[in-house]
């Protein structure tokens, strides 16, 4: 059975497949924040990868996710690692986004940071950091979803988080008219 809505046919029928262009731009509609999961390698040189898709799980125990592809080269060391920081970035903080989410040979070049929990890399200016002991890790298609139980949580409150939106990066804006 197929439905049509606002011009294009969606089915309602669960074995259909979604068109992958169709749901890149709708995923892509969703603003988000932006953060750079950092960790260290088992040779002590940090690792680091801009994601969009972090959430928090739960409160009680205090546990968060992000999700990866199993392509990326950093999943190794994800996955090895005993814990990891979540960098939520500020607005004008775009650029070393940017920097983490292409494959470069050294994105560490010149950056200055501070180790965290095990030695895990804390990116200066952020919104917010949380460090995390590595606490699971499921099953997502063709990504990893990776859970880790809060260690530590700071945030400066005055500072504006970057969000991102159909590949543009932003800000929030506190009228909505």
């Amino acid at each position: 059975m197929i439905e049509k809505r606002a011009g294009s046919a969606v089915s309602v029928e669960e074995d259909s497949e979604v068109d992958r262009q169709d749901l890149r731009d709708a995923l892509g509609s969703f603003a988000t924040g932006v953060a750079i999961m950092t960790s260290i390698d088992d040779s002590g040189t940090p690792v680091g990868v801009t994601v969009n898709s972090f959430s928090s799980v739960s409160m009680n125990p205090p546990l968060v996710l992000f999700c990866l592809d199993r392509k990326a080269f950093s999943l190794p060391t994800f996955l090895a690692a005993s814990y990891f920081a979540i960098n939520i970035l500020a607005v004008e903080q775009a650029e070393l986004s940017r920097r983490f989410a292409i494959p470069m040979a050294d994105k560490w070049a010149g950056l200055r940071w501070v180790a965290g929990i095990g030695g895990i890399p804390l990116l200066p200016g952020c919104v917010a950091q949380l460090e995390c002991r590595l606490h699971d890790v499921m099953e997502g298609g063709d990504h990893l979803i990776i859970i880790g139980e809060v260690m530590t949580a700071q945030s400066e409150p005055d500072r504006e988080a970057l969000l991102y939106k159909r590949g543009l990066y932003g800000r929030f804006n506190s009228d909505p008219t």
